[in-house]
């Protein structure tokens, strides 16, 4: 039997895992609550299909800091926002009213190069320049490029007066008439 740390009850860790709304947290408390019943390692991997190996280390977390260590721990790594700040995405907003300096549209590119302009960096990431354009409220307005072996317009135009035949109708798949694989039957009752 694994030995769990009473930092919380048998039932208070069974509400833990029933009201959690983060399911990676809810399954955390699953497993730390199915141990401190007395199941063991084992039994509680075939039940969360957790490995064993994941399950000793979720118990030497728990039983080291606590409720607080169990959930997805990278979204409270204690990192801030190293580009997006928040004083930056003030400035591009600012300057996404405005057309970039080459012309054109305001791509991913041209918002990254901002950025590192601002923050005084050799470059930023491309995907960066995109997280920030949508934390700016901005969406592709382009349409999709168009084929480059299309018809030109001329051509389409001409395409439809050299086609005025009308496109024959597909045959129906259901027959209407009646089998005529057996003789006519009765449904009657003799």
């Amino acid at each position: 039997m694994t030995m769990i740390a009473a930092h919380l009850s048998v039932e208070a860790l069974r509400d833990r895992y029933v009201s959690s709304a983060d399911v990676c947290e809810a399954r955390h408390f699953q497993t730390i609550w199915l141990l401190a019943k007395g199941h063991s390692v084992g039994e509680v991997a075939e039940m969360t299909s957790f490995g064993c190996r994941w399950i000793e280390q979720l118990v030497v977390r728990y039983n080291a800091e606590g409720p607080e260590s169990l959930g997805d721990l990278r979204r409270r790594n204690g990192a801030t926002a190293s580009v997006l700040k928040p004083e930056v995405l003030d400035k591009l907003r600012v300057r996404l009213k405005e057309p970039p300096d080459d012309g054109g549209l305001w791509t991913s590119a041209k918002v990254a190069a901002f950025i590192a302009r601002e923050l005084g960096l050799e470059r930023v990431a491309v995907q960066r320049g995109w997280e920030a354009l949508k934390a700016c409220g901005m969406s592709i307005q382009t349409p999709r490029p168009k084929n480059p072996k299309s018809a030109s317009p001329e051509e389409a135009a001409a395409f439809k007066k050299s086609c005025r035949t009308p496109s024959p109708r597909k045959p129906r798949n259901i027959p209407n008439g009646r089998s005529r694989s057996s003789r006519a039957t009765s449904i009657g009752s003799a």
